[in-house]
């Protein structure tokens, strides 16, 4: 793990080397950059964890889904209260992140949410790190996914 303090000294000293000179971060870093901010959060994950099993969903259906993965209960037992917050939550804080990381598409008329140009990489991450995240969030996200195939 790097430590803050070594990376401050690191820009230091290549910033002072020459004033005119800009400093770059290694393409590799930036290309990862929008599945880092995607996937740094539980619910963000559970949105993108509902990508992978259709590719549009309307907020309102959203939420009440996240709601009963928090809470390990079906949806139908969600109560109006637990999908309000979830809603509210992903409407002013969760669905504008993943919008700005152009992972999602967000069209404030129909309040529907679809995959963007950032979701394959997204996806693939959250399918590569899957339980190492957080495996009760894979064990709903697949659970609900195998249920539907069936």
């Amino acid at each position: 793990m790097v430590d803050d303090s070594e990376w401050d000294d690191e820009v230091d000293a290549s910033s002072s080397s020459s004033s005119t000179e800009e400093r770059h971060l290694p393409e590799a870093i930036l290309e990862l950059d929008h599945v880092y901010e995607a996937l740094g959060h539980p619910r963000r994950r559970y949105l993108c964890y509902t990508l992978l099993e259709d590719t549009e969903w309307s907020l309102t259906d959203l939420a009440a889904k996240i709601a009963a993965w928090e809470t390990d209960t079906p949806e139908h037992a969600v109560t109006e209260l637990q999908r309000e917050r979830v809603y509210v939550s992903l409407y002013h804080a969760h669905v504008p992140k993943l919008v700005d990381e152009n992972v999602i598409a967000f069209d404030d008329a129909t309040e529907t949410i679809t995959a963007a140009r950032n979701a394959k990489q997204v996806l693939t991450a959250l399918r590569g790190m899957g339980a190492s995240l957080d495996s009760n969030q894979e064990t709903h996200a697949r659970g609900d996914m195998d249920d539907e195939e069936q």
